[in-house]
């Protein structure tokens, strides 16, 4: 392999990951917005419930952003 191809692929996955942590703040602060109780208070007092939705929601959306990246870079 080409040391360019192995540097291309490195940059696009840093900067997937990059890409990928940012949609998930984004995500979670628009269910915090949207939801009818403060998210983030919850979590603090221990909310397994609150945890288990946020925890969901990062997985998907990280997953989904991740197979856009991992097809981009084929």
């Amino acid at each position: 392999m080409e040391p360019s191809i192995i540097l291309s692929n490195f940059v696009y996955a840093v900067l997937g990951g990059i890409i990928t942590i940012s949609f998930m703040y984004v995500g979670y602060k628009i269910i915090d917005y949207l939801a009818k109780f403060d998210a983030s208070a919850e979590l603090a007092k221990g909310n397994q419930a609150v945890g288990a939705m946020a925890q969901g929601m990062l997985i998907r959306i990280g997953v989904a952003v991740g197979l856009v990246i991992g097809l981009g870079l084929n």
